[in-house]
């Protein structure tokens, strides 16, 4: 009976994990297909082919979207193929929408503590890719 579980919840994983890499992929795709659709209409209007400082964030934001949903693309292949984690893509994929964050933030508008708390996440997140890049590359050579 155990056994019978096992291999059922194998199954369900293994059709769920395909479904949300299908979903992932249709979402990278609709949010290519909307940076697309926001770098023309920004572009297209006067003055042409010109972008002022917001827009230009705006269009960065989108472009790290895209970036965080092929990072995720990524983790899901991995997780198929080697039914495991890959910490350092999860490492990137923080660090991206970290960066995304602090690109698209009014920095006018935002308070000294949480400009601290993103300081401190950032750091955070550089130490722990630095120590799981360091491992992976201590235990490659041993």
């Amino acid at each position: 009976m155990e056994e019978k579980m096992e291999k059922i919840l194998k199954i369900f994983e293994k059709y769920l994990v395909l479904f949300l890499l299908l979903l992932m992929m249709l979402t990278v795709a609709a949010t290519a297909i909307e940076l697309t659709t926001v770098l023309y209409t920004q572009l297209m209007k006067p003055p042409y082919l010109a972008l002022d400082v917001a827009e230009a964030i705006e269009v960065f934001g989108f472009f790290l979207m895209v970036l965080i949903g092929l990072e995720l693309l990524e983790s899901i292949k991995i997780y198929i193929e080697k039914h495991r984690v890959h910490a350092e893509v999860v490492f990137l994929v923080a660090i991206i929408a970290v960066s995304r964050k602090v690109i698209i933030l009014d920095y006018s508008e935002t308070a000294p503590e949480t400009l601290w708390g993103i300081s401190s996440i950032i750091l955070a997140l550089s130490i722990g890719y630095f120590l799981v890049r360091r491992s992976q590359h201590e235990s490659i050579g041993n």
